[in-house]
């Protein structure tokens, strides 16, 4: 890794992939986090893949500044530091999570923090996407999209994802998505 990359409006998803080929989300990134924290904790590879969820801009700086400006052990090391305890907080909520909740309760979180990251209320994705971050069968996010939209929490169409109702994903989410918020 020569570089980390800082989100501003993109959002990226942190994937493991097994030899397989099947995947599933570590955590996702915007303008809260950046890509890279293995080269200031003492790493310079990941065993995880980035991949855009979201498109959108952001800043690549090259890792030796950000080693170099980390080591001088000021301000930048305290809030790279804490966005890592934070990264780390939305893993492991994450595998309890894809564990112990409903496909449902899952795809209102991760619907919650995806909105939490856009100035918008529309996504633009498609359910194979969130099916992949899940690891789960495509058939799965449909099922769980389509009774959120009878609810009339969201209006879904291929590819478009328009949220009418955060409160009913609120409501719908399990405690994961205030645990992760909080931090």
């Amino acid at each position: 890794m020569q570089h980390v990359y800082f989100p501003t409006t993109a959002i990226v998803s942190l994937l493991f992939i097994t030899e397989s080929g099947v995947s599933a989300e570590m955590a996702g990134v915007g303008n809260e986090g950046m890509l890279g924290i293995s080269l200031f904790m003492g790493g310079d590879t990941t065993p995880s893949s980035a991949v855009v969820q979201t498109a959108g801009h952001g800043y690549r700086l090259a890792g030796r500044l950000l080693k170099e400006e980390f080591d001088r052990a000021g301000l930048m090391q305290r809030l790279l530091l804490r966005y890592t305890q934070a990264l780390a907080t939305q893993m492991s909520q994450a595998a309890a999570c894809n564990r112990h909740h409903s496909i449902e309760q899952q795809l209102c979180r991760w619907l919650l923090l995806t909105l939490d990251r856009l100035p918008s209320t529309e996504l633009i994705m498609t359910h194979e996407l969130v099916a992949n971050a899940f690891g789960v069968r495509r058939e799965s996010i449909t099922k769980a999209a389509g009774n959120l939209q009878r609810a009339g929490v969201i209006h879904y169409r291929r590819g478009h994802l328009a949220v009418y109702e955060r409160s009913g994903l609120e409501s719908g989410a399990c405690e994961c998505y205030a645990v992760v918020k909080k931090d």
